[in-house]
Parts: C-alpha cells; sequence; structure tokens
C-alpha cells in the first residue's frame, strides 16, 4: 500500500502523469513533516476523480473507481468538492518516490511507515486514492463508509482504500503502512 508519496516535482514516465503531490504535504496528518509553503499544493495539483483520460484515475481498480465517483458526486450535492491527489501509480514511480523517502526519514525503516514499497503498494495495483483537500477528507471521514471507502492508515488521513461492503463498519485503521508490510 501506498503511504506518504515524498516525491514533489517530475512525471511519471509510464503515463506522463504528474506526481501530483507529496502525501507529506497534505494538510499535516500523522507524523509526516509539513513541506515549505511554497510546496504546498494547490487544486491546481489535484484530479478530478471523473477524469478518466488520466491513468490514475482510469487504471484504479473498476470497484474503486465507482465507489470513488459515487462519493465525489454526493460529497459535491453537500458542497465538497472532491479530488484525487494520487491515485493509480507506475512500479517505477512508486519505486521512486520509495526511494525518495529513503533519503528524506533517513532509514528504510522509517520510510515504509510512509511510502510502500512497489510489491506492496496499493495504489500499484489501483485499489487506493489518495484524497483532498481537508474539507472534502473531513467529509469523506463521516461518509465513507457509505461507499465501503476507509481511512487505512492512522497516519494517512488522506489514504483511502476499498476496505468494507457499502454501509458496513470500516476496520480498525493499521497505525501506518509499516504495519502491513
Amino acid at each position: 500500500m501506498a503511504l506518504a508519496t515524498v516525491g514533489c516535482a517530475g512525471t511519471d514516465s509510464d503515463t506522463q502523469e504528474p506526481d501530483r503531490r507529496s502525501e507529506a504535504r497534505a494538510s499535516g496528518g500523522g507524523d509526516a513533516p509539513l513541506p515549505p509553503p511554497d510546496e504546498m499544493p494547490t487544486t491546481s495539483d489535484y484530479t478530478d476523480p471523473f477524469d478518466e483520460a488520466s491513468p490514475a484515475i482510469s487504471r484504479l481498480e473498476p470497484d474503486l473507481l465507482e465507489a470513488l465517483q459515487s462519493a465525489a458526486r454526493d460529497a459535491r450535492a453537500d458542497g465538497q468538492t472532491m479530488f484525487v491527489t494520487s491515485g493509480w501509480r507506475s512500479r517505477e514511480h512508486q519505486q521512486r518516490l520509495y526511494d525518495e523517502a529513503v533519503q528524506r526519514y533517513g532509514s528504510e525503516e522509517e520510510a515504509r511507515r510512509y511510502v510502500a514499497l512497489p510489491d506492496v503498494s496499493a495504489h500499484v495495483t489501483g485499489e487506493a486514492v489518495d484524497i483532498g483537500p481537508t474539507d472534502a477528507l473531513s467529509w469523506l471521514s463521516q461518509h465513507g463508509d457509505r461507499y465501503g471507502l476507509c481511512q487505512t492508515f492512522a497516519n494517512e488521513m488522506w489514504h483511502y482504500e476499498l476496505a468494507t461492503e457499502p454501509g458496513e463498519d470500516c476496520p480498525e485503521m493499521l497505525p501506518d503502512g509499516s504495519a502491513r508490510g
């Protein structure tokens, strides 16, 4: 499962999709340090959950995409605009993010709290999305279980997976991604 993506700029060579932002930049979630203010994302860094021309959206697992789009429609009806800050990622892109996290956090053990290796990343399999902005996160934390969308890691308020049947309770969050493997 992908944890905090640490890469800031650049392009995923497999998709030519820009690296939308570092999860560590999102609203100060968990223990991830915030970047300098000039690196904070703006809404132009986000992808509309209905933009299926974007590989970050179109390569999501179909049931996740359906749940995400349903939640985004309902959030919009409640006055909240939901964006995907990171969706599907290539293995190569995920590896770059992990390598950058090792450099940033100083060890593989600490990096795995925020960024998964490609072999275990739910972003690589299209089974995870990172959501923004903060108001949409608040909305999704209150209503996500209606769609089966659950926050997976306690230190990543932006990371959601299809983790339950719609209307059922979400499973208990893991402390961070290193708890998954």
